[in-house]
């Protein structure tokens, strides 16, 4: 007999914004799609089930800031994204080579669209690359299969008229944009994330990460996040996400006594350490600064002489977390709304993947807890707008038609039961069993993840939610 469905999950509470569905009923998948969502179905016809009974089933989660590059570990995030409930995710740096080669090695079931991260003297001359130069960089990423590019400058600042001609010039060209912000006048600081916004002119932005530039630096930290919420309420030509740990991350690689990136000096020196290679080292021991180091398969934070003697071994170039970031700041930005009633902030992400800090179940859900937001604000926030901005109009929803992206959420114990992607279970029960991954690109880049063995999925980013804002501004 030939089943029906190769999936029917069963016995869980599905919720489901756009369908306005909160009920107890079964969902039927097949060839990677849900064909049928009913109160009961026939299971004698399913190849597989899998019993969600108290459960909530919702939306897969997608997370628009992940890193899965080499220089990130990125070997281990796959399958921490699949641990994480995720089944989408946008790589926020590359380079795209280095995520793809990654990802078919490593990849857990989960769905990626790579931005390729600028950096100077890496992949551009300096810090002020001309037009020409930022064209032809735009054009290989699209052709290795990115998306878009994203500006690195809180880590690898460019000048502001630089920045401000790399967002003209991918808006020209409808590439994605994104951006640490951080020129060569601001760092990674409000008044840097403030001057992003001008720079960009009333061009299509992601400005990355706003919680981050939050910290109390300059003023006080409610004014400033007051102040980074009315120029996000001001300027909607801006797409934006804030994460919800207490966690930063960056790199702790050192270059003649001192950290290359200008996030880790800043870092330590918010908790009164040099910001030199002694420093970072003191940082470590102390308890301060937390190196990402593998364990058990996944990256986990570690302090003390083993974090020390573990980058070390790396010749300093380990990945490391501060815990940097107010818990008012999170949730200020998780929860803030414009007049009429919408998000200011689009998305909860995690700056994680193959960080460990990927907790948008359950720090998330303890926003819900606390009625600082619906569980369909949860969902809106976690997949739907995502899944808009990057224009995945198939995923977000879990209606007939739908791509079977789908999580299953234990909600008193705030943790991802299951995670199903493209139709396969990819997660359960803490365990990770899902293989490969599906790239998200453009038509220039299709042949490109081809090549690398993995699957691609062409997406149309000029039609995409993040310039049909723009239009509607424009409107």
């Amino acid at each position: 007999m030939n089943a029906k469905y190769d999936l029917v999950i069963f016995g869980g509470t599905v919720i489901d914004p756009i369908m306005n569905r909160e009920e107890r009923c079964e969902i039927g998948i097949r060839d990677g799609l849900i064909q049928d969502v009913a109160e009961e179905l026939d299971r004698s016809k399913a190849s597989q089930t899998l019993d969600a009974t108290g459960m909530l089933v919702i939306p897969g989660l997608i997370d628009m800031h992940v890193h899965l590059s080499n220089v990130y570990h990125g070997q281990y995030g796959h399958k921490m994204l699949a641990l994480a409930g995720v089944t989408t995710g946008l790589d926020m740096a590359g380079p795209t080579d280095e995520v793809l080669a990654t990802a078919k090695k490593d990849g857990a079931g989960i769905s990626v669209a790579i931005l390729d991260g600028i950096r100077p003297g890496y992949n551009v001359k300096d810090e002020d690359p001309g037009e020409d130069e930022l064209e032809k960089l735009i054009e290989r990423s699209h052709c290795n299969g990115a998306i878009g590019i994203k500006l690195r400058g809180g880590h690898y600042p460019m000048t502001p008229e630089a920045t401000a001609r790399a967002i003209r010039v991918a808006n020209e060209q409808k590439a994605y944009v994104a951006y640490h912000a951080g020129s060569t006048r601001f760092g990674s600081v409000v008044e840097g994330a403030l001057e992003g916004i001008n720079l960009a002119a009333g061009r299509a932005l992601h400005l990355a990460h706003v919680n981050s530039y939050c910290r109390g630096t300059s003023r006080p930290i409610m004014e400033e996040t007051e102040d980074l919420v009315n120029a996000l309420i001001a300027n909607p030509n801006i797409t934006c996400e804030a994460y919800v740990s207490e966690f930063n991350g960056t790199t702790a690689k050192c270059s003649n006594g001192l950290p290359e990136s200008l996030v880790t000096r800043r870092s330590l020196m918010t908790r009164g350490f040099e910001a030199t290679e002694k420093g970072m080292e003191e940082a470590l021991r102390s308890g301060w600064a937390y190196a990402n180091m593998p364990e058990g398969g996944i990256m986990t934070l570690r302090t003390g002489e083993k974090a020390v003697e573990f980058w070390r071994e790396l010749n300093t170039a380990a990945f490391v977390s501060f815990p940097i970031n107010p818990p008012e700041t999170r949730f200020r930005f998780a929860t803030a709304k414009r007049k009429d009633g919408s998000f200011v902030v689009d998305g909860i992400s995690t700056d994680g993947g193959a960080i460990p800090r990927n907790v948008i179940i359950q720090v998330g859900l303890s926003l819900v807890k606390l009625n600082a937001l619906t569980m369909a604000d949860f969902i809106y926030k976690t997949s739907i707008r995502p899944a808009h901005i990057l224009g995945l109009s198939n995923k977000g929803r879990l209606s007939p038609g739908a791509d079977a992206d789908i999580t299953i959420v234990d909600f008193e114990r705030q943790i991802p039961r299951s995670t199903i992607a493209n139709g396969k279970i990819i997660m359960h029960g803490g365990v990770v069993c899902g293989s490969g991954c599906r790239v998200l690109t453009t038509k220039r880049g299709e042949e490109h993840v081809r090549s690398y063995g993995l699957e691609p999925n062409v997406i149309d980013v000029a039609n995409s939610g993040f310039y049909q804002r723009l239009e509607q501004v424009q409107r």
